[in-house]
């Protein structure tokens, strides 16, 4: 998960990073009233999960109460490269004598975490390693060891940052590797990482990616989800726990198996050009062992989508039989009616693997009205294209 700006600095405070303070505000008005708290000039700036922002017309300098409604009032409501503005932040302007880039990253491909830091902050590091590569420091940092103070300083002398400011920001090495850890983090990023005039280091700028692997370690994460910026559909489905993709297409998907999924997918989308370009509406991962519970749940989230008009159910038997898959699939029916949802969208079904023949008999021979068996994942798939199409 990403964090907006004003959730990554609430990470950097909570762990000692040195940051300035903000005000989150929704409307013109309550900007008008930090700024007077605060006191001016004051820096608004557009929260959204994109760079860029500056560029965009979304950060401005204001340098009055008046002002700063004037500016938040503006950059509300924008739209930066697919984001929609909802909230700004509201922070006292910073004098800056240096700008500089300090960042921890997950590197997979070498199963160990990335140290980059440059001396060359402020601008989209990706144009400084692409036209000044010498002046991004790449120091990698063992998992297990972590960034010690040693390594911190191992790093700010790759970075080749000044002497007078080197054990600031060693510190704060130390401090946004704690950050990493602590909160299950794969990638922190200070950009930038100034210097005051009076010699202070700050971090005016953050980037947090939270695992979400980790969240039943992190209770307060929850705190974090986007709710304004998340398909409603998905925070649903995040309350029963199902790993779900809202798309925009016409065909529910469930399956078991991240793989089988995304075969699923294009399998849909290609039958689906048969039929004036029918798409699949989601991806929806139940797993191997799910139960008649989790079955019931990913149906209700995938019929109650307005958008989607047939639902496929590809399911191949492993750890779950599929005998076991097709008593779930009619206990999941029987249970949504059980609970008033009104079941109308028809729905076809490829099982396969474990026990595939006894599970096709229940299916069979519980000739559920909504419910067609089809054999192969190909044939299935133009089935199920062809009755979203209403044909």
């Amino acid at each position: 998960m990403d964090l907006y700006e004003y959730q990554a600095k609430h990470l950097f405070g909570k762990h000692g990073v040195p940051v300035t303070p903000g005000e989150v505000c929704t409307t013109g008005d309550a900007a008008h009233e930090a700024t007077r708290k605060f006191g001016s000039p004051v820096v608004v700036k557009a929260q959204v999960k994109t760079g860029g922002r500056g560029k965009a017309g979304g950060v401005k300098l204001a340098d009055s109460p008046d002002d700063a409604l004037a500016k938040a009032t503006a950059i509300l409501g924008m739209d930066i490269k697919g984001h929609t503005v909802y909230k700004v932040l509201v922070t006292p302007a910073a004098d800056i004598a240096e700008e500089y880039y300090v960042s921890f990253l997950l590197d997979r491909a070498n199963r160990a975490f990335l140290a980059m830091a440059s001396v060359e902050g402020g601008v989209e590091i990706e144009e400084v390693a692409a036209t000044n590569p010498e002046a991004l420091a790449k120091v990698r940092v063992d998992a297990l060891e972590g960034c010690t103070p040693e390594k911190a300083r191992e790093i700010v002398a790759a970075a080749r940052f000044p002497e007078a400011i080197a054990d600031q920001v060693a510190d704060v090495l130390v401090r946004l590797w704690d950050v990493l850890v602590k909160e299950d983090a794969t990638l922190v990023e200070v950009n930038p990482l100034v210097l005051t005039p009076t010699g202070e280091v700050l971090a005016l700028d953050g980037k947090v990616t939270l695992d979400g692997n980790a969240d039943f370690r992190h209770a307060s994460h929850a705190d974090f989800t986007d709710r304004e910026n998340t398909d409603a559909i998905e925070l649903r489905a995040k309350e029963f726990d199902l790993n779900y993709v809202k798309l925009h297409g016409e065909v529910g998907i469930i399956g078991n198996g991240a793989g089988l999924v995304m075969s699923t997918l294009d399998v849909v989308a290609y039958a689906g050009e048969e039929f004036g370009g029918i798409k699949p509406a989601n991806f929806l991962d139940i797993g191997g062992g799910a139960s008649a519970e989790v079955m019931a749940n990913g149906l209700d989230i995938v019929l109650n989508d307005p958008e989607v008009k047939s639902c496929f159910v590809n399911v191949f038997g492993g750890i779950t039989a599929c005998d076991a898959v097709a008593n779930g699939v009619l206990q999941a029916l029987d249970m949504l009616e059980a609970k008033g949802v009104k079941l109308t969208k028809p729905i076809v079904a490829r099982i396969d693997g474990n026990n595939a023949v006894e599970g096709r008999r229940i299916l069979t021979e519980a000739n559920h009205p909504l419910v067609e068996l089809v054999e192969t994942m190909d044939d299935a798939a133009r089935c199920v294209a062809q009755l979203a199409a209403g044909k």
